[in-house]
């Protein structure tokens, strides 16, 4: 009985210091929020000859990744810098904590003055805390209306947790509905992250056990590759056909929110590695094996 006891006190002293570690990343986390906005505010204002356009929300940010450019956007720039041999505007319009509803508020706006040359919109993960079916499908609705047709748009990530799963196949049942009306490429998010499992936490999630690390952000960017690439080939001229740099004019980004967004856990595979960049600010220690460990 003893035994029984001590051991049950001990469970509840490693669970609370679970907990304690979790809400001290998260509070690290929100830290960031301001300070990936900003960097991202800052590449809008950057000249490009490719005009790369940007729906989110944190996880377009790359909160959870030890700077803004290792996030999955970062990445997926300099796939596109490296496949094109041209340089890249990115107009990363996403807001943490950003709602499918709240991208239509704040994103579209400055979204539908833009012609770019290419788009990925990864956006509902929010949705799912307070879900709501019909909301999440009209908010889908004008978004997708809204976006070229060579716009790439992502599925929600597994969640893993049953009754979040739930809600998740709702949604991205809709939004395979809604992109097939439109005739979009769907990004298969869901299926990337699903492969590793649970497991996937320990080593591709941040400190929160919400956002990607490093290596998180590198398996997202993995699920757009693909698609990315073939738009690339389809549809942009190499450097050696391009023309001068177009002007480009600036714009007005939203401005960030504070709150979380997107549980992605995914498959890391041969991206290169970011390109060293010498206007990023490193943010809080997010470790590249990631998460925080179980009760020990």
């Amino acid at each position: 009985m003893a035994t029984a006891a001590g051991l049950g006190a001990a469970a509840v002293i490693n669970y609370r210091g679970f907990q304690r570690r979790i809400a001290e990343s998260s509070v690290i986390l929100n830290e960031t929020l301001p300070v990936h906005s900003l960097w991202w505010r800052a590449r809008a204002k950057d000249k490009g000859e490719l005009i790369y356009a940007v729906i989110g929300d944190s996880a377009a940010q790359g909160i959870g990744a030890s700077s803004p450019h290792r996030g999955y956007v970062g990445i997926l720039t300099d796939h596109i810098r490296l496949s094109t041999g041209r340089s890249v505007r990115v107009v990363n319009l996403s807001v943490s904590g950003a709602t499918v509803e709240l991208a239509v508020r704040d994103q579209l706006p400055t979204f539908v003055k833009l012609t770019p040359d290419i788009v990925t919109v990864a956006i509902g993960a929010n949705d799912i805390a307070l879900w709501d079916a019909a909301v999440f499908e009209a908010g889908i609705r004008q978004v997708f209306a809204a976006l070229p047709p060579h716009a790439l748009v992502a599925d929600l990530p597994c969640f893993h947790l049953p009754r979040n799963e739930r809600m998740v196949a709702v949604a991205n049942r809709i939004i395979r509905q809604v992109a097939a009306e439109h005739q979009l490429r769907v990004v298969p998010l869901h299926a990337t992250t699903k492969r590793l499992g649970l497991r996937s936490v320990a080593t591709h999630v941040a400190g929160d056990l919400f956002h990607p690390n490093n290596r998180g952000y590198r398996a997202w960017a993995e699920a757009f590759v693909p698609a990315l690439s073939a738009h690339l080939v389809r549809g942009i001229r190499p450097a050696a056909l391009a023309g001068p740099d177009a002007p480009n004019a600036a714009v007005d980004l939203p401005s960030s929110a504070h709150a979380p967004a997107g549980l992605p856990s995914t498959v890391s595979v041969g991206l290169p590695s970011p390109a060293p960049d010498p206007t990023s600010t490193p943010v809080a220690n997010t470790s590249e094996s990631g998460g925080v460990s179980g009760p020990s």
